[in-house]
Order: C-alpha cells, then structure tokens, then sequence
C-alpha cells in the first residue's frame, strides 16, 4: 500500500515541525540536527559533542571536579564519569587530588588536550556560522539572549 501525501511526515520546516509548531519541540528538532552536524564535524578529531562539551567546560573553568562538570556540561554524572575515562586514557585531560576531600579529584586539561580543543573549536565555529547563516548581528544576538533566557526561565 503506498502512502498518500496526507500519510507522509513532514519535513522539518513543514506543518508542526515548522513555524506553526511548539517551541519546545522545535528546539528538540534544532537541538538534533546541529547534534548531527556536530558528531560528523568532530569524528574528524575522535571526539564526540559531549566530550567536546566537557573539554570545552574544562577550558573555561579548569580544575572542576565530576560533579561540576556534569552540571555545566548538562550531562548525567554517570556519563560525565565515562567521558572523563576516555578523555584521560586518551592523554586529553589529567586528574590531580583535592586538597581536603580525598575522593574528589580536580580535572585538567593536558596540552594535547588543549591542543585538541583549539582545532575542534575551529571546526565548530564552523557549524555555528551554518547555524547563523542568513542572521544579521542584531538578530544573532537577539537570539542568543532568547537562549539564554529561555535557560534561566527554565531553571
């Protein structure tokens, strides 16, 4: 039986996966198609958007623990715990004890590491601008504020 264009599912863009949609499921479709942008641009590299995430947290915040970075990462401790294993097995990150709690360990990033991440970020800055395309400066930052504020409300 074929299916006739009422049975077909839209294409982002059309219908309730266009404009006329829930905004939450729009992020959700946006949110997946940049995923899918990023995990092709930094199989370049051998990393994953998550892993990218955490080396990209620990740059800007180095010395964090697991915890803290499953909470600026957005990611669960678990698979925080995971990617950290990986990163240091592959000379990425290195772990150094706290100074009071004996089971806490800050994390750093290596030089290979940081090294890595220069040339990621590139690569992503990449995807960003596809992102971007077609926005002017104004609208892009209208758009990030809208971000950023639709995470605070959220919260």
């Amino acid at each position: 039986m074929s299916k006739t264009p009422s049975d077909r599912i839209p294409e982002p863009g059309q219908g309730k996966r266009g404009e006329e949609g829930h905004i939450g499921y729009l992020l959700r479709q946006a949110a997946a198609a940049h995923r899918h942008r990023m995990e092709k641009a930094l199989a370049t590299f051998g990393i994953t958007p998550p892993q990218f995430v955490v080396l990209t947290m620990l740059n800007a915040y180095p010395g964090r623990s697991n915890a803290d970075l499953a909470r600026v990462a957005l990611l669960t401790p678990q698979t925080v715990s995971v990617i950290v294993a990986n990163l240091e097995r592959s000379g990425l990150i290195g772990r150094r004890p706290h100074a009071v709690h004996g089971r806490i360990r800050h994390i750093d990033l290596t030089e290979k590491g940081v090294a890595l991440l220069e040339d990621a970020s590139a690569t992503v800055e990449r995807v960003d601008d596809g992102l971007l395309a077609g926005l002017m400066p104004a609208e892009e930052e209208i758009v990030r504020r809208w971000l950023v504020f639709a995470a605070i409300g959220a919260a």
